[in-house]
């Protein structure tokens, strides 16, 4: 509660120097805030308090440099008689536990301890004792007491058994590897913010692995992926790659992402194995996640009519798949998210197999511009084609090769090939043991977009594509 005090009368203006008039709250002549009041000509300072070093001891008295206690007034701005209370007078202890008086007391004299000389410091020269200051003990984080530093009130992080294996259930700090984290996401030790779930992931499968990435300038990761395998009736194997780039001017891009990824996936695991062509697959597989994102943005019975413009921000992504079965490469996509070819042989030529969905390429296409004066112009990533419930039509796009050589199979969004746009800028940022180690290539994919600036998320499934030689009478002559 505010409280008022009534100011003291005023002989004369401290503007003007003319008398005021009883009452008034500016003056009268020069219009000066009376409310203003200064201090009292006699008042006195408030003296600051200074900590006196100990007695000197004998044979020292008189040594220059010593800290003397000022005179005590006699009395205080309201004529009561000043106190006069010197720190051996007050019991207490310092930070360490140890009394302030008595003989364990340690000298109040900055660099001193207990134990020490009594006396004022050394002027200079080579016996000067060294002023304590506190310290960043990192040669012995246990020694803060030793070493004049502060202790912590929790585990220090530096002196964290980091092979020590966390409690049963309990989920530990990744900064410093000792404190528990709480069910906000955050370290009870050291109040780190611990990462999401979705800020990293990684998948590896037999054939193809993904790894996706939030990014160095995101708040969170709305890309998401599918990666699995499945047999065709003939018994052989089929192995798919969905990944999504939820679009990030819409409402809900991660939840759209995720439940593109996951019903396009769903959907070719339920009709490849039926015998539907990978291609046929592919195309209904897009029409699935289409009514994923879409079911994001429904509304219950009645919203309608209190909001007639609810699917100007509906959930949004893109999406861009990849199968390789029967010996046939197949690639579908909506939006700008890409898939290139890499040979195994690195002296043949690399490719794109999708064309974007994008202000850019519509340009090209047109004969506007060309793909470096495009894609250079600010407006080159203004997509055209999208999942969601506002999009104007959802055209799937599909694709089918049949690859004569072996080689590897990139699937990533524009996280990735912003870094690495043409077929040759993408292979030569692919390891060259790719085919092998495809978990560990994507890895490096996803740092060499860290590496260029991390602006967007970071998303990339590789999936290797081996070609079996074809002899006289093989089965594989036929698509």
């Amino acid at each position: 509660m505010s409280q008022s005090h009534q100011q003291p009368a005023l002989a004369k203006c401290p503007g003007c120097e003319e008398p005021p008039a009883a009452g008034d709250l500016f003056c009268g002549v020069c219009g000066y805030d009376l409310s203003a009041v200064p201090a009292r000509p006699d008042d006195r300072p408030t003296m600051a308090i200074t900590v006196p070093p100990a007695a000197p001891a004998a044979g020292a008295a008189g040594a220059a440099g010593a800290v003397r206690w000022p005179a005590a007034e006699e009395t205080d701005s309201s004529d009561v008689p000043a106190p006069v209370v010197r720190p051996a007078d007050v019991p207490g202890t310092d930070s360490g536990g140890r009394p302030l008086t008595g003989p364990d007391a340690p000298d109040a004299t900055p660099g001193r301890g207990a134990g020490s000389p009594a006396g004022p410091l050394p002027a200079g020269g080579p016996g000067a004792a060294a002023v304590r200051v506190r310290h960043d003990d990192r040669a012995d984080p246990g020694g803060a007491e030793a070493s004049g530093d502060f202790a912590l009130a929790a585990p220090d992080p530096r002196a964290a058994d980091h092979a020590a294996a966390p409690a049963s259930g309990a989920k530990v700090c990744v900064a410093c590897r000792s404190g528990r984290v709480d069910p906000d996401g955050y370290c009870e030790n050291c109040g780190h913010a611990q990462p999401r779930e979705r800020d990293h992931m990684e998948q590896e499968l037999d054939a193809v692995a993904a790894v996706s990435d939030r990014g160095l300038r995101h708040h969170r990761n709305e890309d998401s992926f599918a990666v699995s395998s499945t047999a065709l009736p003939d018994g052989s194997a089929a192995v798919v790659a969905i990944v999504c780039d939820g679009v990030s001017s819409a409402s809900r891009p991660d939840e759209a992402s995720a439940a593109a990824a996951s019903a396009a996936n769903e959907a070719l695991l339920e009709s490849l194995p039926r015998g539907t062509h990978p291609q046929t697959a592919m195309h209904e597989a897009i029409v699935a996640a289409s009514e994923a994102v879409n079911a994001l943005a429904r509304e219950p019975a009645g919203a309608r009519e209190h909001d007639a413009h609810r699917h100007q921000n509906a959930p949004a992504c893109t999406l861009v798949g990849a199968i390789a079965a029967g010996g046939l490469l197949i690639v579908g996509w909506v939006g700008d998210s890409r898939v290139y070819w890499v040979p195994e042989d690195r002296t043949q030529p690399t490719a794109r197999l999708t064309e974007d969905d994008s202000w850019a390429a519509q340009m090209v296409a047109a004969g506007l511009m060309n793909e470096a004066e495009a894609y250079a112009d600010e407006r080159a990533h203004a997509i055209t084609g999208w999942l969601g419930a506002d999009a104007y039509e959802l055209e799937p796009h599909t694709a089918a090769f049949k690859p004569d050589r072996p080689g590897l199979v990139v699937v990533c969004t524009d996280g990735l090939w912003n870094y690495a746009e043409s077929g040759e800028e993408m292979a030569a940022a692919v390891p060259a043991d790719a085919g092998d180690q495809p978990l560990r290539a994507a890895r490096a994919l996803v740092g060499h977009a860290l590496d260029g600036g991390g602006h967007d998320n970071v998303t990339v499934a590789l999936l290797p594509f081996a070609v079996r030689p074809q002899g006289a009478g093989s089965a594989c002559d036929t698509a």
